[in-house]
């Protein structure tokens, strides 16, 4: 993507010092999302790197990761497979805890969103520390599907997210980094 591009995403993204709490600075992609081209533009980033291939699903992370999921499995021409916190899908479930900053979470898929084999992108808005995409990889793993790639909008790369999933050997694609928390 061209460096005016990337500027112009960049700038679409507002930043909210000290949310959720002091020293944090929030990126938040609602600003994105409201302008028509720059979410054009960052879909079609993220789906650049798998036009033409075979990608069968596409699992979005609630709830950033189904906008942009849903948007990127239209693109590709593939399923769309939400990724949920415990207690909202209405079938069986696979469930997987994982740990935040401060406790443990839990998420959700269907147990039959994938076939065994299928090749799935995972799509989230934001990479940080890694947990919630680490346990998404591992939820979509135990139902048999072939993570082939993680795609996210924004990395924080000191956090260390990125690394974890590639050391998963899952590749990483984003769109932009942030610095800091």
């Amino acid at each position: 993507m061209d460096p005016r591009t990337l500027t112009a995403l960049k700038e679409s993204i507002r930043s909210i010092p000290d949310y959720p709490k002091p020293g944090i600075v929030f990126r938040d992609i609602t600003t994105l999302l409201g302008d028509a081209r720059a979410f054009r533009r960052a879909v079609d980033a993220l789906v650049h790197p798998f036009a033409g291939g075979r990608i069968d699903q596409v699992a979005g992370i609630e709830a950033r990761g189904f906008i942009l999921g849903g948007a990127v499995a239209h693109q590709l021409s593939s399923g769309f497979v939400p990724i949920r916190k415990k207690g909202k899908l209405p079938h069986a479930t696979v469930s997987i805890a994982y740990a935040l900053e401060y406790g443990t979470d839990e998420m959700e898929i269907h147990s039959d969103a994938v076939k065994p084999g299928d090749r799935v992108v995972l799509v989230d808005d934001l990479i940080a520390t890694g947990g919630t995409a680490t346990a998404a990889v591992e939820l979509l793993r135990r139902i048999g599907a072939e993570v082939v790639a993680a795609c996210f909008v924004i990395d924080l790369p000191e956090l260390g997210g990125a690394a974890k999933l590639r050391a998963l050997d899952v590749p990483v694609w984003t769109l932009l980094e942030f610095e800091g928390h």
